[in-house]
C-alpha cells in the first residue's frame, strides 16, 4: 500500500512524512480513526515506507521486493494483530497468528476499506466477544526481543485497539515504553475512551479526519466510474465522511430510495394524525403495510430505517434552526423535509427522543411491529403540540 492509494488527507501524508524525514518519527502512535476512513491502509503506507529500499521524498517505490511482500501484508518485519476469537477452523486458544492469513485476505479483497461488523460477519462472530488477547500480547513481546529478519524497522498494526483484553493490556506497557530499537507501535481505533489511559499516555496521537464531502465523491467516481455525477454528490453528502457507508448505499441506492419514502409515508400520515384530518388522508392502513415489510426484513433493517429517520430529524432541526449549511441531504430528501419547515423545534428533539428509545428496544429484540406503531403514535403526538 503506497500513500498515494491511502484515501486520506494530503495535509495528513505529509506531516507522517515530514516525521520520517526529520529522524522524529514516534516509536508508539495512536491514529484516531473515524467510521470508514482508510486508517489501517495508512498504517500500513506508513511502515512500507519505512521499509521501502527505494524511497522517494513522497512515497515508496512499490517496486522493491519489501514493497512487493507490503503488497500483500507478508514482509516478515510486518505484524498485525487484530480482535480473534474461535471459529469453525480455529476451535480453542485463538490469536491473530492463527487467523492471520483470513485477516489479510479480508483486507486485500476490501481494499483496505475494513471495519469491525464486517469482520465480524468473516468470522461468524456476531455473537462472541472478539479480542486481542494475552497470546497476542506475549507474541509481540517474544517478537519485539528478537532481531528484524531484514535488518530495518519491526512493525507492530494493533487494529482495534479497543478491544485489547483488559487482563492483556498491562503486559504491553512495558514494551510500548521502552522498545526495542527500531521498533514501531501503531494502534489503531475509532473509541479512544475504551482504552486504557495508561496504554494511551504511552503513544502520540495522530488524528485521521473524516473525508470531505468533495474527496468523498471523488473517491466514489473512482471506485465506480459508470455512476453519475448527481448520485455521487447525493451519497457523498450523506455519508458523513463514511467510504464503507457510501458504497453500501450506492450498492443499496434503490432500497435506500425505497426507505426514504418509508419515512415520508410515515410522517406525512403521523402529521394528518396530529391535525385531525380525515382517515383517507391519513393513510394509516398504508403505514402499517409499510411497517409490516420492513418488520420482515430483519432486525438490521429495522434499526437502519429508525436510524434514517433520527438522520432526517437531526437535518430537519438544522433547517428549521436556521443552520441550512447544517442541513446534509439528497435532492428527494430536501423535498420531504420542505413538507415539514413548520414542525417546531421543541417537537424535533422529542421525536429524535422517541427514536433513540424505538432503536433501543429494537436492539433488545423487542417486537418490533408493536415498537414501530408505537413510534408511530409518539410521533403524531408530538407533532400535535402547540408552539
Amino acid at each position: 500500500m503506497q500513500f498515494k492509494d491511502v484515501l486520506v488527507s494530503a495535509k495528513l501524508k505529509e506531516q507522517l512524512l515530514s516525521q520520517v524525514h526529520e529522524h522524529r518519527i514516534s516509536h508508539a502512535q495512536f491514529f484516531l480513526a473515524q467510521p470508514g476512513n482508510h486508517a489501517f491502509a495508512l498504517a500500513v503506507a506508513l511502515a512500507q515506507y519505512l521499509c521501502c529500499e527505494h524511497p522517494s521524498d513522497t512515497d515508496s517505490c512499490g517496486i522493491c521486493p519489501s514493497c512487493v511482500q507490503f503488497s500483500k501484508l507478508s514482509h516478515p518485519d510486518l505484524h498485525i494483530y487484530f480482535p480473534n476469537c474461535t471459529t469453525k477452523t480455529v476451535k480453542k486458544d485463538p490469536d491473530s497468528i492463527l487467523l492471520a492469513q483470513t485477516f489479510k485476505d479480508f483486507v486485500l479483497r476490501n481494499n483496505y476499506h475494513i471495519d469491525m461488523q464486517d469482520w465480524l460477519d468473516e468470522l461468524d462472530g456476531e455473537n462472541k466477544q472478539p479480542s486481542i488477547n494475552i497470546r497476542d500480547c506475549s507474541h509481540i513481546i517474544n517478537q519485539n526481543s528478537m532481531r528484524s529478519f531484514m535488518g530495518g524497522f519491526k512493525i507492530y498494526i494493533l487494529w482495534s485497539v479497543d478491544r485489547l483484553h483488559h487482563a492483556a493490556a498491562p503486559k504491553l506497557l512495558k514494551t510500548l515504553e521502552e522498545p526495542e530499537s527500531q521498533s514501531l507501535f501503531i494502534l489503531i481505533s475509532e473509541k479512544p475512551d475504551q482504552i486504557l489511559s495508561t496504554i494511551l499516555s504511552r503513544t502520540q496521537l495522530v488524528k485521521i479526519p473524516r473525508l470531505t464531502d468533495d474527496e468523498l465523491y471523488e473517491a466514489l467516481k473512482a471506485a465506480e466510474p459508470d455512476m453519475d455525477d448527481r448520485t455521487a454528490r447525493d451519497i457523498a453528502v450523506i455519508s458523513e465522511g463514511d467510504y464503507n457507508k457510501a458504497m453500501q448505499i450506492y450498492q443499496n441506492n434503490a432500497e435506500q430510495r425505497d426507505m426514504i419514502d418509508a419515512f415520508d409515508t410515515m410522517m406525512t400520515s403521523a402529521m394528518s394524525f396530529a391535525q385531525q384530518r380525515p382517515p383517507a388522508e391519513i393513510n394509516y392502513a398504508h403505514t402499517q403495510e409499510i411497517f409490516g415489510e420492513i418488520v420482515k426484513q430483519g432486525r438490521e433493517k429495522q434499526k437502519a430505517f429508525v436510524n434514517l429517520t433520527l438522520r432526517m430529524l437531526r437535518n430537519l432541526l438544522m433547517q428549521n434552526s436556521g443552520s441550512p449549511t447544517l442541513v446534509k441531504v439528497t435532492d428527494q430528501e430536501m423535498g420531504i423535509l420542505s413538507s415539514f419547515r413548520n414542525v417546531n423545534l421543541k417537537s424535533i428533539t422529542k421525536m429524535t427522543e422517541e427514536c433513540n428509545k424505538a432503536l433501543y428496544h429494537i436492539g433488545r429484540n423487542g417486537n418490533t411491529a408493536i415498537i414501530l406503531t408505537d413510534l408511530y403514535f409518539k410521533l403524531a403526538e408530538c407533532l400535535s403540540e402547540k408552539r
